[in-house]
């Protein structure tokens, strides 16, 4: 599996994608799961693709973190990933969709807003939540 998001100059958001790989890696027990940003920072989508392959992969699933579809997903993610691919013959990949509207994110919402509003209502101060926005 490969995550990928968009890529961004600013550190603090690209350590984000660097976490949830490692949760999503634990949380599911996949044992190959990889992380690419589109742009502006490495690795990019062909290093990730390589290091699946290296590890034992024969089909590479390329899960864009965006929440809706769009340019990236339609055209930039796939023409990435063929041409990753194209460097491995006889690895088969697959480009999902992207988060948009699953039931879960619902609740994922839901469930950060109460946790921000108890934050506000208790006073606190910096929330481990926000921590970096």
């Amino acid at each position: 599996v490969v995550i990928v998001d968009h890529g961004s100059r600013r550190k603090a958001s690209n350590d984000l994608l660097e976490e949830f790989v490692r949760m999503y890696r634990e949380e599911t027990g996949r044992p190959i799961v990889e992380l690419a940003h589109m742009e502006l920072c490495e690795p990019g989508i062909d290093v990730a693709f390589s290091r699946c392959v290296e590890q034992g992969a024969t089909l590479v699933a390329v899960s864009p973190f965006f929440l809706s579809p769009g340019r990236h997903w339609q055209e930039d993610i796939p023409a990435l990933t063929a041409e990753a691919a194209s460097k491995h013959p006889g690895v088969g990949y697959f480009v999902a969709a992207p988060l948009g509207l699953h039931p879960l994110m619902a609740t994922i919402v839901e469930s950060r807003l109460e946790t921000c509003m108890a934050h506000l209502t208790t006073g606190g101060g910096k929330c481990d939540v926000c921590d970096g926005t």
